[in-house]
């Protein structure tokens, strides 16, 4: 994940339907959150470079880990205007949303805790 640092409450995010040791009361809702997000021309051109050769190409990596971490920012401020205690069952996603553009959608369900 990045290394920015977030002024979003946090809250348990889990991909598993429950939170261990917890009861759910309420189910608010399908929450998600998304960002799109496209390197430069210059990152381009290294990762054209790298892709010659072989192996990570980083600046992608690193552009993918920003947009889950701002993706997964969004869910929780979403559910958190819901007044959710947590959010369970969260998936990711990712598409071309547009030519060297890609989205990561992060979406789960708000519930409250007994």
């Amino acid at each position: 994940m990045s290394n920015q640092a977030t002024t979003t409450p946090q809250i348990p995010v889990v991909t598993i339907s429950h939170i261990p040791g917890k009861e759910i009361s309420e189910n608010l809702g399908i929450v998600f959150g998304s960002s799109v997000r496209s390197r430069n021309f210059l990152f381009d051109i290294m990762a054209t470079l790298k892709n010659l050769f072989g192996g990570e190409v980083r600046s992608y990596t690193r552009l993918l880990e920003d947009a889950q971490q701002e993706a997964t920012d969004r869910l929780i401020a979403q559910s958190v205007k819901l007044n959710a205690d947590a959010i369970v069952d969260v998936h990711f996603a990712t598409s071309q949303v547009a030519y060297k553009a890609a989205e990561i959608f992060a979406y789960g369900t708000a519930v409250r805790l007994k």
